[in-house]
């Protein structure tokens, strides 16, 4: 019986670069910037996000860099990293369900045409609310806090509660 590696809800396929299907290392010089690519999708219709992550030589993870979809609908994400110094880096591409971006796909259809609105800023209030909570203390928190204090004031213009979440 064959094992066959299972593939999760986001696959992350066809990393690049790679040298010979993954069996040479690919190489730059220290400095020098370079782009990882990969095909990022799931099933169904939520959004998705990835980054990358590079190790350095001595085993330490670098900061995460927020890929792209490079070419919307085609599923190819790209983000250009650096490595710093000289040595063996690695590098690998993470991928996870994007609750943001999924409801703000939704709003910017919904809203407009008057389907739902009540609900859909309501569900967006909340979804801000929890997102709130991961993010430091500050500025950017008591952004995301407004944004959502917005989208549940119902005496307020609908378009004008729409872009309090729809502000990056």
């Amino acid at each position: 019986m064959s094992s066959i590696p299972a593939i999760g809800r986001i696959p992350v396929r066809d990393v690049r670069p790679v040298v010979e299907c993954g069996r040479r290392p690919a190489k730059a010089v220290a400095g020098e910037t370079f782009e990882v690519t990969a095909t990022v999708f799931r099933e169904g219709h939520d959004a998705v996000a990835a980054n990358v992550v590079l190790t350095d030589p001595e085993g330490t993870h670098g900061p995460w860099t927020p890929m792209r979809e490079l070419a919307p609908g085609t599923d190819l994400w790209g983000a250009e990293v650096t490595p710093t110094s000289e040595g063996r880096w690695s590098y690998r591409v993470e991928a996870w369900s994007d609750p943001v971006a999924t409801w703000r796909h939704h709003a910017r259809i919904k809203v407009p045409a008057g389907i739902d609105v009540g609900l859909v800023l309501e569900e967006g209030a909340d979804l801000m609310q929890r997102v709130a909570a991961g993010v430091p203390a500050g500025a950017g928190r008591a952004a995301v806090l407004a944004a959502a204090e917005v989208m549940r004031d119902d005496t307020l213009p609908v378009a004008t509660r729409l872009a309090a979440a729809l502000t990056p």
